[in-house]
């Protein structure tokens, strides 16, 4: 990991993911913990979190926060902020 990825125009490296995988893995899990997104690619849960929220700004996933936890809901699932 590392040397081989490709970086953005921000120097930033490229998603592994597509937004389209992680929202696959929303409604897979639905509602899904940022956990189970992490896992089910292998990332660490802040990076989870941060591509689920970068979602939620594009009006693709919403949340809901359940304890101490948010679960992840697709945009036509019942959650909310």
């Amino acid at each position: 990991m590392g040397k081989d990825r490709e970086r953005n125009e921000q120097g930033q490296y490229a998603p592994t993911y597509s937004d389209t995988e992680l929202l696959a893995a929303v409604e897979q899990y639905e509602p899904a913990s940022t956990k189970q997104v992490a896992d089910e690619f292998g990332m660490t849960r802040q990076s989870a979190d941060y591509r689920l929220r970068k979602l939620l700004e594009q009006d693709v996933v919403s949340k809901k926060k359940i304890g101490n936890s948010l679960a992840w809901f697709t945009s036509d699932g019942n959650g909310s902020d």
